[in-house]
């Protein structure tokens, strides 16, 4: 089973852009939609996922015509494994007719020790040059939803929170970004821009739970990795991804690593696991620990991200393990 090795960190930032480029030829290949749904096979999607599938594709259109039962059954059938968000790389290992198998080498999985695999419509990936997409400096989109403007076309996206791209110049209200369609502008309110070879700085604890404490009533949707839908162990991975840190993709390996934490000794940022059968089967469902007994997470199909105290619910009687990836306080801003 994949395992990251929570112990390689160094104080200060954790290198989440850089480490996708030490392995890669002259040209990679990327996401050159808002978000790209990673399918389990070439004939896991229907037709009415065609806004989903379709390039440039309209998510929030998609989400809106899909019914619960349409929904539902993109977990129940084994349907969607995962998403990548625009200009997010990918190895392509295998092109089978207007689809491509691909591993996402930024969501560590035991499935592949490369990265998360699974398909993607082919027209929906690009081709970029490496020497164009390896800046010094990256833009991460910090507000829920972001429009990338191309001047002179009608070329438009509505970019998900943390979509990160590269940076070639910044003006005084909105910044120069590299994009699989060539150099776009991003307002400079909506992004955090930082070094790649520095990488984000590591938060705290608190700073985990805030990053996505905004998406309280935000619609579950499975195998979300954006802000137009997060699963549970989507939004896990994108809090820690806010504030570098690199976790795995799903909940099973999410508590596998990081440091075990007692219950009695929990604090807000941790994550907290919960397994069938009273808590002694397979893990399930993930959430973050909010402080004060609650816990925020994104439940299931029909719901939305919700902060919830613990005591007297399913979850309690579930819960199997909480485990820590943040660095402590002192460690992280007086080293």
């Amino acid at each position: 089973m994949y395992k990251w090795n929570y112990q390689n960190k160094r104080k200060g930032a954790l290198c989440l852009p850089k480490q996708t480029f030490d392995q890669i030829d002259a040209f990679q290949w990327v996401a050159s939609v808002q978000v790209a749904t990673v399918w389990t096979s070439p004939d896991s999607s229907r037709e009415i996922d065609t806004f989903g599938i379709s390039t440039p594709t309209d998510i929030d259109r998609w989400i809106e015509t899909l019914s619960y039962e349409d929904k539902l059954a993109l977990c129940e059938d084994n349907r969607v494994q995962t998403q990548v968000l625009y200009g997010e790389q990918v190895y392509v290992t295998e092109i089978k007719g207007e689809w491509a198998h691909v591993v996402i080498p930024s969501q560590p999985s035991y499935k592949d020790k490369r990265g998360y695999p699974g398909w993607v419509p082919i027209h929906q990936l690009k081709q970029v040059d490496r020497s164009l997409w390896d800046q010094k400096k990256r833009a991460m989109v910090i507000k829920d939803k972001s429009w990338l403007t191309y001047e002179g076309k009608n070329h438009d996206f509505k970019l998900s929170y943390l979509t990160t791209l590269p940076v070639h110049d910044v003006y005084e209200d909105r910044v120069q970004v590299q994009t699989p369609h060539g150099k776009g502008y991003l307002d400079l309110s909506d992004v955090h821009i930082f070094s790649t070879s520095d990488g984000l700085e590591q938060g705290t604890g608190k700073s985990i739970v805030k990053a996505v404490e905004a998406y309280t009533g935000l619609n579950y949707f499975w195998g979300g990795m954006s802000s137009f839908g997060y699963d549970c162990s989507g939004l896990a991975y994108a809090a820690h991804k806010a504030n570098g840190y690199l976790i795995a993709r799903d909940a099973g390996d999410q508590a596998n690593d990081g440091i075990e934490v007692r219950v009695d000794e929990l604090q807000p940022g941790d994550l907290l696991f919960f397994a069938y059968q009273g808590g002694s089967g397979t893990i399930h469902h993930v959430g973050i620990y909010y402080g004060d007994g609650k816990m925020l997470h994104s439940p299931q199909t029909g719901k939305g991200t919700e902060i919830i105290a613990i005591k007297d619910t399913k979850y309690e009687k579930e819960l199997c393990t909480a485990r820590r990836y943040w660095l402590n306080t002192e460690e992280n801003h007086n080293g």
